[in-house]
């Protein structure tokens, strides 16, 4: 989502700076537009380092004889780390 987001806001920013010809007396619109641009450069970035970060599972599986029944026990049991 956030470099969908990124994009747009790059997309938007882009439009506002080149597109656009007229003047707001109040408001620059290519001031606004590169800032849009770089805060969609930002967030792209961000999204990219976030869908980068590794994430890892260690699986555990146990096997035993119940003495009591004879019967076969599996357990499994899952770790997850998500450091980078």
């Amino acid at each position: 989502m956030s470099i969908g987001a990124g994009i747009a806001l790059f997309v938007i920013g882009a439009i506002l700076a080149f597109a656009l010809n007229f003047e707001v007396e109040w408001v620059n619109l290519d001031l606004i537009g590169y800032i849009f641009m770089g805060a969609g450069v930002l967030v792209f970035i961000l999204g990219i380092i976030l869908l980068a970060r590794r994430r890892q599972t260690d699986s555990v599986t146990r096997t035993s004889v119940d003495p009591t029944s004879g019967d076969t026990v599996t357990r499994r049991s899952a770790r997850r780390d998500d450091t980078l």
